[in-house]
């Protein structure tokens, strides 16, 4: 189905707000919709005023993305891309770890066309909690989620089939992705099927993975250098991240 608006600019009116962080325990050891905005490339001189004006043109806090989380992003997606970190800085995936797994919360985002490529679910590694994310840990064999922002690298065939490596960008946060193998990949447990029989999806290891029937479609759109964003609404990560302040 899609969304049609009325042509906008989006370099616009919205002041930037402030941040009111949930809090959660977080050791510190550390079906696709497609919406269509006319004239809505936001990715030459974005400002922060124009992402959150394509946060309301695209009804987002409708589909359970928290604007925090949105806010968050928009402000690490831009620093990266000045820093010259990301080489796809059109689109921009959020994982909303605020939300619990059965709530369609993974939103992959093209910035350039103003489009919601995909929103579906997404696991939280098994040690961070069962319906909701609340414990994160960057550490091997945590087999916990690590927040924060990754660049999407390359693609390759694993054993659970078609997978993205993820590079974790933020020191002592989630720089131990390649170590831990915390790659975007297709799962089983992710589906409604889970969802009816026991309340949530199944977890990962730590890894953000996805439904099988969607895994090669969105891994094919964000691959090679975009940015991936997992929010916690943690206060300490908002207080360690070098991205968001």
């Amino acid at each position: 189905m899609q969304k049609k608006f009325n042509p906008v600019t989006l370099i616009a009116v919205l002041a930037f707000i402030g941040f009111t962080f949930v809090t959660v325990n977080w050791p510190t050891n550390a079906a696709s919709r497609d919406f269509s905005a006319k004239n809505t490339a936001v990715t030459d001189n974005l400002t922060e005023d124009a992402a959150f004006r394509l946060y309301d043109l695209l009804s987002l806090d409708s589909l359970g993305l928290q604007k925090q989380a949105f806010e968050l992003a928009v402000r690490g997606w831009e620093k990266l891309k000045q820093q010259g970190q990301i080489s796809r800085d059109a689109i921009m995936t959020i994982a909303d770890f605020s939300q619990p797994s059965a709530r369609k919360r993974l939103y992959v985002l093209d910035l350039e066309s103003g489009k919601l490529l995909y929103n579906t679910y997404v696991a939280h590694g098994r040690n961070s909690g069962r319906e909701m994310a609340s414990s994160y840990s960057n550490r091997p064999s945590s087999y916990k989620s690590s927040p924060g922002f990754y660049r999407t690298e390359e693609t390759y065939y694993g054993s659970n089939g078609y997978s993205l490596r993820l590079e974790g960008l933020e020191k002592g946060i989630n720089d131990n992705a390649d170590r831990r193998a915390i790659v975007m990949h297709g799962a089983p447990y992710v589906n409604e099927k889970f969802i009816s029989q026991q309340g949530f999806i199944g977890r990962s290891q730590g890894c953000p993975a996805i439904p099988q029937n969607m895994a090669r479609p969105i891994i094919n759109a964000i691959k090679g250098g975009s940015c991936l964003f997992i929010y916690s609404p943690a206060p300490v990560y908002a207080q360690q991240s070098q991205l968001v302040r």
